[in-house]
């Protein structure tokens, strides 16, 4: 199989791996939220904390779900949205899709209902590669990286089995890897 070139939309997809160094990336989908030749950026977008926004800021008065963004600066939270006609300050991701921007616009249109999760999504920390490292991963099957535009109406659609969908959603080869055990000891 010829092995796909990210770019900054792209959506990586991780397969299922019992090893515990990996658990955090293990049935990860990942949305690239920059890729170029310095490195790339991206948000892990099924591994909810169980936590809302409000818990973390508490002059956000909505109670949306807070994901865990990967582990580079774990202690921040970052947010992609679909309104950047609303969000000024934010950088594309897609033709639908945006992330970051003015976060005080955004903690206004959230406290007055203009906005909800099918606008925007958080994400506490990120997952970051440099400029070699994300591709070697990925030619060491880490990785399927898949370049079809993520459709922003999915942002309130990022639960846990996601992973499974999105890999069956892919191709039908992977229905091995979305069907395997989470804990594969316990079969």
């Amino acid at each position: 199989m010829k092995t796909q070139i990210p770019r900054t939309g792209s959506i990586l997809i991780s397969f299922p791996t019992s090893n515990t160094g990996d658990r955090l990336f293990s049935r990860s989908v990942i949305l690239l939220a920059e890729c170029n030749s310095k490195g790339s950026v991206g948000f892990i977008l099924n591994k909810p904390l169980g936590i809302a926004i409000s818990d973390l800021i508490p002059y956000i008065e909505t109670d949306l779900q807070i994901y865990r963004g990967g582990p580079v600066e774990s202690d921040k939270v970052f947010f992609i949205h679909n309104v950047p006609h609303l969000i000024h300050d934010s950088s594309p991701i897609t033709e639908n899709l945006f992330w970051g921007g003015d976060f005080d616009e955004l903690v206004s249109l959230l406290n007055q209902g203009l906005i909800d999760d099918s606008n925007v999504a958080f994400y506490l920390g990120y997952s970051g590669w440099d400029c070699d490292q994300l591709n070697n991963e990925i030619e060491d099957d880490y990785w399927i990286v898949d370049n079809r535009p993520f459709p922003s109406y999915r942002l309130n659609q990022l639960q846990p089995e996601f992973w499974r969908k999105h890999l069956l959603e892919l191709d039908d080869k992977y229905a091995i890897w979305a069907n395997a055990a989470e804990n594969p000891e316990l079969n």
